[in-house]
């Protein structure tokens, strides 16, 4: 029993995600007797992974700008298509007997290519489905790139709550789960697709007696602007998290899930350009979470008001991951679930 487990590598959430969902997955693996073998595409990620990877590839990533959204003039002149080809005809899908994807483009169109069954296991497969939030102004484009960049044949899904059979609510990390959080007064900042000097103008326009924790994708040292401290991203993320009063961020999922999970305050900007995030702000508002659109001057009374009267939004996020898999492992393998539960606890 060989399964191949594939993770889009652009940004950290869908490898955080992974953080949880690989060392459940290899103990019901081994537990069927057979292996895992783990594929990440796109550029190096910020975030080192604690499990061997068998497959790096370029993929087909996107990259952050810094006037908040992507920059697509650098995306296309990373992009290889060339490369990207050959990495789907030569990837041995057919090896494996159940492909897992997290919005991964190779293996899927590998997949595709070869007639073999794809298995999502993503936030994107819950935001494209019927019940799940949409913004007011809808983007057929947008939602095309998001439904046909990873193909799959089945879909497991995760959202900030359970709008539907197979829909999860998010994969919240054991790091996450095991922190203590407390209120140190200061707000984590997480907005990558925005310059550090933007961010820093913006804050201390905002306020100069707040205290402001950024992390930046643009930054290779900390550095220190009056009251707002910039980190790489490579920083003490998850302490800052914990410690904060709020957290401001962009809409992407892992984040705000894990701000919502520890009881933090939480406004969101969601990158221009970008349908993904535009679904997950739609979700968020809709939860009673404010989202505001940019850090231009027409939006910081709603940053200020936030800041004054913001209150966090109670969220319940059990620990699924086990069962979600259970069930994929069940309906795709014909494994019954008690089965696998049974054999990965020997």
């Amino acid at each position: 029993m060989n399964i191949l487990y594939a993770i889009q590598g652009t940004g950290n959430g869908h490898l955080m995600r992974a953080l949880d969902v690989v060392p459940q997955l290899q103990q019901r693996v081994a537990a069927l007797g057979g292996q895992l073998d783990i594929l990440v595409s796109g550029p190096p990620a910020d975030l080192p992974l604690p499990f061997a990877v068998k497959y790096r590839v370029g993929g087909m990533g996107f990259l952050f700008g810094k006037k908040g959204g992507i920059n697509f003039v650098k995306t296309f002149r990373q992009f290889n298509s060339a490369d990207f080809l050959h990495d789907i005809r030569h990837l041995p899908v057919e090896s494996y007997d159940l492909v897992i994807n997290d919005f991964e483009p190779v293996s899927a169109w590998a997949c595709r290519l070869r007639h073999r069954p794809c298995v999502a296991l993503s936030h994107q497969s819950a935001v494209l489905h019927p019940a799940a939030p949409r913004p007011d102004d809808e983007d057929p484009t947008g939602r095309a790139v998001l439904r046909h960049y990873a193909p799959h044949t089945a879909q497991y899904g995760f959202h900030f709550q359970a709008y539907a059979p197979g829909i999860s609510t998010p994969v919240i990390r054991q790091q996450v789960r095991e922190l203590t959080p407390t209120d140190e007064g200061h707000y984590t900042v997480y907005l990558p697709a925005f310059a550090e000097q933007t961010l820093v103008e913006r804050l201390r326009y905002l306020s100069r007696t707040v205290r402001w924790e950024v992390f930046s994708k643009h930054s290779a040292q900390p550095a220190t602007y009056g009251n707002v401290l910039v980190w790489p991203v490579s920083g003490d993320f998850l302490q800052s998290l914990a410690r904060a009063h709020g957290v401001l961020c962009g809409a992407g999922f892992e984040t705000p899930a894990e701000a919502l999970y520890l009881g933090k305050r939480l406004l969101v900007v969601p990158m221009k350009q970008q349908y993904e995030q535009q679904c997950n702000a739609a979700a968020l508002a809709k939860m009673g979470v404010p989202v505001v659109r940019g850090l231009k001057d027409k939006h910081l009374d709603r940053l200020d008001d936030w800041l004054h009267r913001g209150r966090p939004v109670p969220v319940d996020y059990p620990d699924r991951t086990g069962a979600v898999l259970d069930q994929l492992l069940a309906e795709q393998l014909g494994v019954k679930t008690a089965d696998v539960v049974m054999k990965s606890q020997l």
